[in-house]
């Protein structure tokens, strides 16, 4: 009796200090968080397990329980369907899973078991280990040889603290890794090296790495230094191409504008053509004297031309057909229009008086001088 009433007295003893464990785990894994104990085995049905969380604001929460052969878990929504029990509680192991870990599980969890006036508890802290984001790699400067360049990585995320690490990366044989000898790290950053004086050996490939407790991440970015010749060199290539390409536009639209003023000029000389155009002068043509005066037309189709020939054939015709007596019949002999005019009128003056004094004039012979 003495032996039970000392087993009791140290077990109590024992479950006031209790236990302290610190476990670290890395988020999105599985933790299982110790308790033990041995008060279920006498009386089931009396047992009461608890585990309660404080965070670093010192708030407290409950996360899983069993009380009268239950069992409640859904406490709080960020823990809802990622808590229960490890294993068989009731025989004596009261550990907690959690499954996957989030950084909102990271605490002091305290394990309390209680059977019939007996208790047992013990504490645990959980330290959930964030792996750095994957980190952004940047560079600073002119990439021209003698300047200086800064090569910047940072995550944006990740369980403090969190080491920088930058290399260079051997993309050929002999190429070194380390970095060019004229660098340096700037501590107040870690994440930021300073490449001072730039030489065409330093261009090649550069990685930060970004690790902690949890794990690692990493960027690369590639150097190319360039010669500032090089550089000039461009620049006065660009700008002669521009200027040739300039020149050529420049040249098709004077050629587009000539070959367009061509065709207006050729267009409208036509229309200037009939428009100023005088004319043609009339020209009178000397009939021989074996052809008849009608015969003489061809040459021209002017009023005038065809206005003398009427008048000779009328002064050919009134000489012939009544010549007067003592009058001998004279040859045609071309003349001048205003001679013609002035011989036709006397003609038709005299032509009556003829009529009447020599009407002798024989049919024949009129009809004869119209025909030719």
């Amino acid at each position: 009796m003495t032996l039970l009433v000392l087993l009791g007295l140290v077990s109590c003893y024992v479950g006031t200090l209790g236990t302290h464990t610190e476990i670290k785990r890395v988020a999105e894994e599985k933790v299982t968080l110790p308790c033990h104990h041995q008060l279920g085995l006498p009386e089931k049905d009396t047992l009461d397990i608890e585990w309660l969380l404080t965070d670093h604001e010192g708030n407290q929460k409950v996360v899983i329980t069993y009380s009268s052969r239950h069992v409640y878990s859904n406490f709080t929504e960020e823990q809802k369907g990622r808590v229960a029990f490890a294993s068989n509680f009731l025989a004596g192991d009261a550990s907690l899973q959690i499954e996957p870990l989030k950084p909102s599980d990271e605490g002091r969890y305290t394990c309390k078991v209680k059977n019939s006036g007996r208790y047992v508890w013990s504490h645990v802290t959980l330290k959930v280990l964030v792996k750095p984001s994957k980190p952004k790699c940047e560079l600073e400067g002119e990439l021209t040889e003698g300047s200086d360049l800064t090569l910047q990585c940072e995550s944006s995320s990740g369980t403090k603290p969190i080491v920088y690490y930058w290399q260079r990366i051997r993309e050929k044989e002999g190429e070194d890794e380390h970095l060019p000898p004229k660098s340096r790290i700037d501590h107040n950053h870690p994440g930021r090296v300073l490449l001072q004086n730039l030489t065409m050996s330093s261009s090649g490939l550069y990685q930060c790495t970004a690790g902690n407790e949890a794990g690692k991440e990493s960027c690369v970015v590639r150097v190319t230094v360039q010669y500032v010749q090089s550089i000039g060199m461009i620049a006065g290539a660009a700008t002669g191409m521009v200027a040739g390409a300039l020149l050529i536009f420049l040249v098709v639209w004077l050629l587009i504008r000539r070959k367009d003023k061509a065709r207006y000029e050729e267009e409208e000389r036509p229309n200037e053509i009939r428009e100023d155009a005088e004319a043609p002068k009339a020209r009178l043509v000397k009939p021989s004297s074996s052809s008849s005066g009608s015969r003489s037309s061809r040459s021209g189709s002017s009023s005038t031309r065809s206005t003398a020939n009427s008048a000779s054939r009328s002064h050919r015709t009134l000489s012939t057909e009544a010549p007067g007596p003592g009058l001998a019949t004279h040859a045609y002999s071309p003349v001048g229009p205003d001679v013609r005019s002035s011989e036709l009128k006397k003609a038709h003056h005299a032509a009556p008086t003829r009529a009447e004094t020599s009407p002798s004039t024989t049919p024949s012979q009129s009809r004869a001088f119209q025909t030719v």
